[in-house]
């Protein structure tokens, strides 16, 4: 099926495993190689990157299907679930352009998952500031754009697909990503197992300089903390190197404030899985987002690896700001 390319989000700076699909239900006439098969639902803001992921996804290797009416996703979904073989890797791209994008995912959704094939959801977002440079850039039309201008038509769009965010197994704020690291941000979440017992966590750390992660379910503060920056041997090494680690980690108010977060994870997490959720991004920020957060960050997902809540995954949104 061809590929309708989208104009509106491709100027994403140059430098960019899923939930595997759920067992087949008993019963049920899929075969075999329907669980073999892997299908991502690729929504998201109008502008937010998804042209650039939907090109990734192409060069993995998977059959891409772009715009199609809503009225054809359950004809799609049985097509792909009865051939298995020729469309064992599917990136559904799914937004506003499908009429009402909510009940176009769910029937989407629902067909998949009733013919055994779990997909995986990916929602790209990114700030409003950045949105509008981005339609000012390559001067094209939002698709809801009419005489509200284009600061109304993105939160009209943002209200529109929340209840599809809300569902989306990885949110990617693409704000401040080059090309490279949204390559680098999919490939880590591809390949993720599907558990109804756990989350799929994911770690960033940043700079309250250059704002809060959009997708962050928590955030932490860890300001509060001596900064290695005010230390000339220190200053230009990344929370990545032991030197800084020891120095982040050493400090008495870094040890109480991991005491504090693992006594409040080891709550929140399994309460979390009993109210359905299914992934979790926790935002550690300091004021540059090259030391402490770092360190905090690798410590934290050391500690949750351990504890076996769920597959972890780590981004250091400004490792490369330096």
């Amino acid at each position: 099926m061809a590929t309708a390319r989208r104009p509106d989000d491709t100027d994403l700076p140059e430098d960019m495993p899923a939930r595997a699909p759920a067992p087949t239900p008993a019963g049920s006439d899929a075969t075999d190689a329907n669980a073999d098969q892997h299908v991502v639902i690729l929504s998201g803001l109008s502008g937010g990157g998804k042209t650039a992921a939907a090109k990734l996804f192409e060069d993995l290797g998977y059959t891409v299907v772009d715009n199609l009416p809503g009225e054809l996703l359950a004809e799609l979904a049985e097509l792909v679930s009865d051939e298995p073989e020729r469309f064992g890797k599917v990136a559904i791209v799914l937004d506003v352009r499908s009429g009402d994008a909510p009940m176009a995912f769910g029937a989407m959704r629902g067909a998949l998952e009733g013919r055994g094939i779990r997909p995986q959801v990916f929602f790209l977002e990114a700030r409003d500031e950045v949105l509008i440079r981005r339609f000012s850039e390559t001067r094209h039309r939002h698709p809801l754009a009419d005489q509200r201008g284009i600061a109304s038509s993105i939160v009209a769009e943002r209200r529109l697909l929340d209840p599809v965010r809300s569902e989306a197994d990885v949110v990617i704020d693409t704000s401040d990503l080059s090309l490279r690291e949204l390559r680098e941000r999919i490939f880590t979440r591809l390949g993720e197992s599907s558990d109804p017992s756990k989350l799929a966590i994911q770690l960033i750390s940043f700079g309250f300089k250059y704002g809060v992660p959009l997708e962050a379910d928590l955030v932490f503060d860890v300001r509060f903390m001596q900064n290695p920056y005010y230390i000339p041997e220190l200053r230009q090494l990344s929370g990545l190197t032991e030197a800084v680690r020891e120095y982040v980690l050493g400090q008495p108010v870094a040890q109480e404030f991991l005491r504090y977060l693992h006594d409040f994870l080891s709550f929140a997490l399994p309460a979390y899985v009993g109210e359905g959720k299914t992934r979790l991004t926790i935002a550690l920020g300091c004021t540059g987002g090259y030391h402490r957060s770092i360190a905090l960050a690798e410590a934290l997902a050391d500690w949750l690896r351990e504890q076996d809540f769920g597959p972890v995954a780590v981004f250091h949104r400004e490792l490369e700001r330096a």
